[in-house]
């Protein structure tokens, strides 16, 4: 039997916060949160053609229930927009009730968490039961 996730009848939206060199890896976690029901924002999935990728982001960010940031030893040390998503992924968690689920980081392979994600538990989507974690954590979240 596949789990429900769904807000107010509608299915949970989570954005996948990731770098470029990550893609494969979440594309595929993409296509295996949607055939569990959940509704994920992929910007190769979900940003159209003359769209302002930056103004999309945000919006996706600011209405996502979730956000999953996806953690590779690339992405964790290299310059550029996957850490302003970071960064704007914070401030909007720090809108959110205090102990509640909203950013989750996720390690697609063994690697170090940034320092402005360490407070937080991660999850090893890479091990066996990493994505099975992963959506025991999203159901919390329904259950908030």
């Amino acid at each position: 039997m596949q789990q429900s996730f769904s807000v107010s009848d509608q299915p949970l939206k989570v954005f996948l916060c990731h770098g470029s060199e990550d893609k494969p890896t979440v594309r595929e976690l993409y296509y295996r949160l949607l055939a569990s029901g959940v509704k994920p924002w992929l910007d190769e999935e979900n940003l159209l053609p003359g769209q302002d990728w930056r103004y999309e982001i945000a919006k996706a960010v600011r209405e996502s229930n979730i956000v999953i940031v996806c953690l590779s030893r690339t992405s964790v040390s290299k310059a550029g927009f996957v850490q302003k998503e970071i960064k704007y992924a914070l401030d909007v968690a720090d809108e959110k009730p205090e102990g509640s689920i909203f950013l989750i980081p996720a390690r697609l392979e063994e690697c170090s968490l940034p320092d402005r994600l360490s407070g937080r538990q991660w999850v090893d989507i890479f091990q066996k039961n990493g994505f099975e974690r992963l959506l025991k954590s999203l159901q919390t979240y329904i259950g908030q």
